[in-house]
């Protein structure tokens, strides 16, 4: 196996989908690729956009930075295809996720746990064959009233949200990166609130 980490940031894609709560994930995938000045490519054969860099500085520790190319209910998929790829064991995959449990902006990184009801997670415990894998919880918070939850992830963030929206994913680029770099205990013990 290698020695490598595998960083892949949870969504739907297109553009009807870029901006919602359900992208959290994508959005610091994005984020990191952007601050490794590494642009993610498609990579049809892996159904996902990747990209390979260095976390940390020099020399850094090597990463694939990952988005599934299709729909949240089937990352499994990618994430499999990805993992099997670069021969990289479940215990260097980390997840980021939006998390309807946490209040917005919460970041809470965890070893394992259940699906919780997310649709993505259950995918890729299905594929990968365990969910005993790092986690990246980015809390949108739960939806106002009696609206479908299923509805309120597909819609874009709302206008205090989106005031805060890049600090947050900023904040939550820099604990994948601790994880990666210092280990989930120090990442823990950092950015869990």
């Amino acid at each position: 196996m290698s020695d490598a980490w595998l960083v892949v940031g949870l969504g739907n894609p297109g553009p009807t989908y870029a901006g919602t709560r359900h992208n959290a994930g994508a959005m610091v995938v994005d984020l990191l690729a952007e601050r490794a000045g590494a642009p993610l490519k498609s990579q049809r054969r892996l159904r996902a956009d990747v990209a390979e860099v260095r976390l940390g500085g020099v020399p850094g520790v090597r990463a694939v930075l990952a988005k599934p190319r299709t729909y949240m209910n089937e990352s499994g998929g990618p994430v499999a295809l990805l993992a099997d790829f670069y021969k990289i064991a479940p215990d260097h995959l980390l997840v980021v996720h939006d998390e309807l449990d946490l209040p917005f902006g919460t970041i809470r990184l965890k070893l394992g746990g259940g699906d919780n009801g997310h649709n993505g997670l259950r995918s890729v415990r299905a594929r990968i064959g365990t969910g005993d894998y790092c986690r990246l919880r980015f809390g949108i918070g739960r939806p106002p009233g009696r609206m479908d939850p299923a509805a309120y992830v597909l819609k874009p963030f709302s206008t205090v949200e989106k005031r805060d929206i890049e600090l947050e994913v900023d904040r939550a680029a820099d604990a994948a990166e601790a994880v990666v770099v210092d280990g989930l205990t120090y990442a823990q013990n950092h950015y869990n609130a």
